[in-house]
């Protein structure tokens, strides 16, 4: 039974494995495959391919503080609901309501809210081409799990 005991402590005394970051995912060619993607980066803790995902707007004022920003979450689980997409002016854009559980060191925090989309008609584009990017976002902290979070739509 000593030997047991010393064998657990021994196992006990072992680094915790390091737990492996989720497949890598870039995938342009919706808005939920893209918003996917974007939280893929952050899980993969790849901020500057999440900043490319923004357009000429991105949601902080440079890069440094986009990445503090994402300096503590260790993964993201994601939720969405349906994509609106209408025409305007040569664009396409989209909304899509989105749920994300948000992991850190400290615990998980939920956000819900609406992401915008913007693709350029691609036939009208010349090079280099600009797929879909992230045009705005607005999510707020949201209570219970990510199904009772996620906005049923967009609003105005």
């Amino acid at each position: 039974m000593p030997a047991r005991s010393a064998c657990l402590l021994a196992l006990l005394a072992l680094p915790a494995a390091a737990v492996e970051p989720p497949a890598y995912r870039d995938d342009r060619s919706d808005p939920a495959a893209l918003i996917a993607s974007y939280y893929n980066a952050i899980s993969r803790q790849e901020y500057a391919r999440a900043w490319s995902y923004f357009g000429e707007t991105p949601p902080v004022a440079d890069f440094a503080t986009f990445a503090k920003g994402y300096a503590g979450t260790l993964s993201v689980e994601l939720l969405t609901g349906p994509v609106v997409s209408e025409g305007a002016a040569g664009s396409i854009y989209s909304t899509i309501p989105v749920a994300i559980a948000a992991a850190t060191a400290a615990g998980v925090q939920v956000f819900a809210g609406c992401y915008t989309l913007r693709q350029i008609q691609p036939a009208i584009q010349d090079p280099p081409f600009r797929p879909i990017f992230i045009e705005s976002a607005k999510l707020h902290p949201a209570a219970g799990n990510l199904a009772a979070a996620l906005p049923a739509a967009c609003g105005e």
